[in-house]
């Protein structure tokens, strides 16, 4: 594992007390000056319209409940810190015995970074409004559908798709979308 490289780990949390976890560990980045090494920590949270007695609600959801990810530089100092802040039960990818985490995968973070609208790599893409695609991944894998708008802000298309026999459009991040042929 490279010392001195900026990676995305995933940290768990008790379930419902990720927020509280994160501001301890902002906390503690700036009380113990370790800005140098510990950098965006992020609970992925989405605000979601719910409809109650005809009102609509906005509701928070958790996407990853019980887990923080947190953008930081791999030192024993750091490691230490991050596990033994209250609320921490630990890292993912870490068999345990003293031995460090693996990062997430960066195109894993990218994807969920990107969800959360706090991404900051732009997917090029090679089709345009009114292109045939097919879909690479998620539930829609294998459909193909034509593209009736594009969002660059949060790199997101709408796909025309036939659903039980219907046009129906569905939101496809660019990245899991290849342009066809004809």
């Amino acid at each position: 594992m490279a010392e001195g490289k900026k990676e995305w780990y995933v940290v768990n949390t008790y379930a419902g007390h990720e927020n509280r976890v994160k501001e301890n560990l902002q906390r503690r980045v700036e009380t113990m000056g370790l800005q140098d090494c510990l950098f965006r920590i992020v609970v992925a949270e989405v605000t979601e319209i719910e409809y109650k007695n005809g009102k609509e609600v906005e509701k928070v959801k958790n996407l990853f409940s019980g887990y923080l990810f947190v953008e930081m530089i791999m030192s024993d100092e750091a490691w230490y810190i991050v596990r033994n802040t209250p609320g921490v039960t630990g890292f993912i990818g870490s068999s345990g015995g003293g031995a460090k985490p693996f990062p997430v995968a960066e195109d894993e973070i990218e994807s969920i970074l990107r969800r959360l609208g706090m991404s900051d790599r732009k997917i090029q893409i090679d089709f345009k409004v009114g292109d045939r695609v097919k879909i690479l991944s998620g539930a829609f894998a294998g459909v193909e559908g034509n593209v009736e708008e594009l969002h660059d802000d949060t790199q997101i298309a709408v796909v025309m798709t036939i659903l039980f026999g219907r046009e129906t459009p569905t939101e496809i991040g660019y990245g899991d979308l290849e342009k066809i042929e004809l």
